[in-house]
Order: structure tokens, then C-alpha cells, then sequence
């Protein structure tokens, strides 16, 4: 596994680790990875093929799995974006359920991010999607 594809798992982790994959997190996901020079130069067929193999890993290895094999490739800096990828996907469909709560807590924690910078990043992230102009 290389980085890029790596990355993209940990994001396709952030959206299936609650059993579900919804239009809204689909379409985060696919925004979230083309927004990164590494994707945007990829073809629709080329995306497809890296969607195929990650899915393929994700059944065989499940979400722990598919991350057990994703986080060691990344460097630091694409930990801390990973993570910050992963929360903002989680909130993608403006809840974050229990299971993403859990699965953002565990993958902050197997990071080997610096003291306390993990749970930055969650935190920033849930204030960015905070919907506080409601009341």
C-alpha cells in the first residue's frame, strides 16, 4: 500500500466504520480526495480501481483491518490530514453516530501524532461543522 492509497483508506474507514455508507458521505468522500493533488490528476476509471481495492480490503479486513495496514505508510503530516479528513467525513452527513464517534477516539489514539494534537484536530473539525448560527 502506498500513501495515497493509505490515505484514501483511512478516509473510506471514517465513512463505513458505522455500517453504512449514505449519499452525503459518497460524495464527501470523493470531494474530500479530490481536493488532494495526488487524486485530482486521477481518472474516473483510475478513482474506480482504488475504490475497488480499498472495498476489497475493507471486507476482507474490516474497517481495524484495512487501518492496521493504512497507518504505518503515512507519514506525520498525512496522519494529522488523514485524521482531519476522517472527523470532517464523519460529520459529512450531520450526525456523527456512536460507532464514528468511537472509531475517530481509537484512530486519534493509534496515531503517532504529538501529545494532545489528535484531540485538537477532533475538536477543530467538530466546531468547523457545528451548526451554531441555529440558535
Amino acid at each position: 500500500m502506498n500513501s495515497a492509497e493509505a490515505f484514501a483508506a483511512i478516509a473510506l474507514a471514517a465513512v463505513a466504520c458505522d455500517g453504512s455508507l449514505g449519499r452525503d458521505e459518497a460524495h464527501a468522500l470523493r470531494a474530500q480526495l479530490e481536493y488532494r493533488s495526488v487524486y485530482r490528476s486521477s481518472s474516473d476509471a483510475e478513482m474506480g480501481d482504488l475504490f475497488d481495492q480499498l472495498l476489497h480490503r475493507l471486507r476482507d479486513q474490516g474497517v481495524n483491518g484495512l487501518v492496521d495496514e493504512a497507518l504505518p505508510v503515512l507519514s506525520l503530516a498525512q496522519q494529522q490530514s488523514a485524521l482531519a479528513v476522517a472527523a470532517h467525513l464523519a460529520h459529512a452527513d450531520r450526525t456523527v453516530t456512536q460507532e464514528e464517534s468511537a472509531f475517530l477516539q481509537d484512530l486519534a489514539q493509534r496515531m503517532a501524532l504529538p501529545d494532545g494534537e489528535a484531540a485538537a484536530i477532533l475538536v477543530a473539525i467538530e466546531a468547523l461543522n457545528r451548526d451554531s448560527l441555529d440558535g
